[in-house]
């Protein structure tokens, strides 16, 4: 018998249940380059993959001052809002293993709720976390800090260590291990595994695993 089973499954939101950081990066890249900081898509993923919004803009910021971050943040949403709305589906794989996840899950996210309200709302996944979605805006450090993580389970009432994290960010990774919990690391997106390795994680590349991993894990 495991000494600590898993009591809840804390998803990652963007590139774990919704296919955005692929929008995201796109977006990051065509509004730096208007602004005046050029950046590759390995660029993007490394430095805002997995931060709040809050911390993305005040790297901007320390770069290219206040006022251009402003004006890239919201060029940034209004793009990403269009591209959401053209065609955002769910990480492929990710409904099925839904299904199959009999602990409690919640969603704890860098984004803002409202904009998971609008990313698992397009794609028919908010109805499964109704209730149990947590952002990093209701928290004093975003990730790699562990505030958000532990505040999802000190409100889902479980303890760091029954606590598995679902992640695809370097920083949400750290975040989750800083928190004391299990990470499964998923590496069928932008962030490299290698990136993602590190103690008490387990890297899978599909969604359909995840049922398994997590009685296992």
């Amino acid at each position: 018998m495991k000494i600590n089973p898993v009591e809840l499954v804390i998803f990652d939101c963007d590139g774990v249940l919704v296919d955005s950081e692929r929008i995201a990066v796109r977006v990051h890249v065509t509004v730096g380059a208007d602004l005046g900081w050029p950046l590759t898509e390995a660029d993007v993923v490394e430095r805002f993959i997995g931060r709040s919004h809050a911390s993305i803009r005040g790297l901007i910021a320390a770069r290219l001052g206040h006022d251009v971050a402003a004006t890239w943040a919201e060029r940034f949403e209004l793009a990403h809002r269009r591209e959401v709305d053209a065609g955002l589906t769910a990480v492929e794989g990710i409904t099925d293993a839904l299904d199959a996840i009999s602990q409690p899950t919640c969603v704890a996210s860098s984004g803002t709720h409202e904009k998971m309200r609008h990313t698992l709302g397009r794609t028919g996944l908010y109805r499964r976390f109704e209730g149990r979605i947590f952002s990093a805006t209701e928290v004093a450090r975003g990730k790699p800090a562990p505030d958000l993580f532990l505040h999802a389970a000190a409100t889902m009432g479980v303890p760091p260590a029954a606590c598995v994290v679902v992640e695809d960010s370097l920083y949400g990774m750290q975040a989750a291990r800083a928190a004391g919990m299990r990470c499964l690391g998923y590496a069928g997106g932008l962030t490299p595994a290698r990136q993602l390795e590190g103690a008490a994680t387990v890297i899978f590349d599909d969604m359909r695993k995840l049922p398994a991993l997590l009685e296992e894990v």
